[in-house]
């Protein structure tokens, strides 16, 4: 493992700056709440439409996603059929199972990333996949399902980036811990990194919102690996970071894109970059400025190219803050899912009192 240097000038080093102009939440707008039905990723398409996801987290269940609309409605996309699947039917390879992120590319195609993990217990069989959705027809153009050589018993597909000039999209799995890259034109996918340390979570870490510790029924803290996941503009690296850790690391797509490339190979080609905090969701701008959700600070911070990390937002309201998007109009979307608020870490109780939100703001 290597020390990356081309991206940070003060490779991992942390320093930290507040952008004064955000604190409190200045700037940080609500575009969109419901308080029935936790949401994880949002995305907005390049003519601004949005797009929310609720994962199977919970019996009180609705639909896996919807287009938000002008006026604050919602209505089911693609649509009522892809978003009514139920236990024990056998139509999982072609409806929503339990949907983690939406993700709108410079095509104006809608990535669904479905990993099929209802609860989070188990994954359905012939559930995984990725779906593709041509926004301009609003049909689903193609679903791309995973086998067993790509979805471990334990595997749950979190997040996506899409490179459409190499025809590729890179996946992270949080469950299992690992890479999946996927070749758009054949529909080959092959698994990366997996055991790799930058995929696991890592030893001695803290998660805390609101100074109070996230904890499993084990009294420990969640085990989340791989999970942010944002892809350089040039497409040539791909960043992550486990969400039960404090390292942000990258691999060139040349090295994941080659279904050869041994593990020595792959793990040789990991860099670390910088030394964070617990975040969930990762994005990388048009400048190469990678921005990141700051669980333990309830705020949204910005990785420079000299090695700083800016403050650019702190607001109660991002509880878990999760998914970002960027909208045409150059503003940031991130989710606030609640997730330390769930039963599985308050002793089987939801403690959750402020509604599910997406915010934007103007970086």
């Amino acid at each position: 493992m290597k020390i990356a240097i081309p991206f940070l000038a003060l490779s991992f080093l942390t320093v930290v700056t507040v952008i004064g102009q955000h604190q409190g939440g200045k700037g940080l707008t609500e575009v969109y709440h419901n308080n029935d039905f936790q949401l994880t990723g949002v995305t907005v398409s390049k003519t601004g439409r949005m797009f929310v996801n609720f994962p199977r987290w919970s019996d009180y269940y609705l639909n896996a996603v919807v287009e938000v609309m002008k006026d604050g409605s919602t209505k089911p996309y693609p649509d009522e059929y892809w978003n009514r699947w139920g236990k024990g039917l056998d139509t999982a390879a072609k409806q929503f199972v339990c949907v983690q992120s939406v993700v709108a590319d410079d095509q104006d195609a809608l990535w669904v990333v479905d990993p099929a993990g209802p609860m989070t217990i188990t994954v359905v069989p012939g559930g995984a996949k990725l779906v593709k959705i041509d926004l301009a027809t609003n049909k689903v153009a193609r679903v791309y399902s995973f086998g067993s050589d790509v979805i471990k018993p334990n595997s749950y597909l979190n997040d996506v980036r899409v490179d459409t000039k190499r025809n590729f999209a890179y996946m992270t799995d949080s469950g299992a811990g690992g890479l999946v890259a996927v070749e758009l034109q054949s529909g080959k996918a092959h698994r990366a990194l997996d055991n790799h340390p930058s995929v696991m979570a890592e030893p001695n870490i803290t998660i805390a919102v609101n100074g109070k510790p996230v904890l499993g029924p084990d009294g420990k803290t969640p085990q989340f690996k791989s999970d942010g996941i944002a892809l350089s503009h040039d497409g040539n690296y791909l960043y992550y970071q486990a969400l039960a850790g404090a390292t942000i690391y990258r691999i060139a797509t040349s090295l994941l894109r080659d279904e050869r490339a041994t593990p020595d190979a792959l793990a040789r080609g990991v860099e670390k970059v910088a030394k964070t905090f617990p975040a969930d969701g990762l994005w990388m701008d048009a400048e190469d400025r990678l921005y990141l959700s700051n669980l333990n600070a309830n705020s949204v911070s910005r990785l420079l190219k000299n090695g700083k990390v800016e403050t650019l937002v702190s607001d109660p309201r991002l509880l878990w803050p999760d998914t970002f998007s960027q909208g045409p109009d150059g503003a940031i979307y991130i989710t606030a899912s609640h997730i330390n608020d769930s039963p599985q870490f308050n002793q089987g109780k939801s403690t959750r009192t402020m509604p599910y939100a997406v915010f934007k703001f103007i970086p």
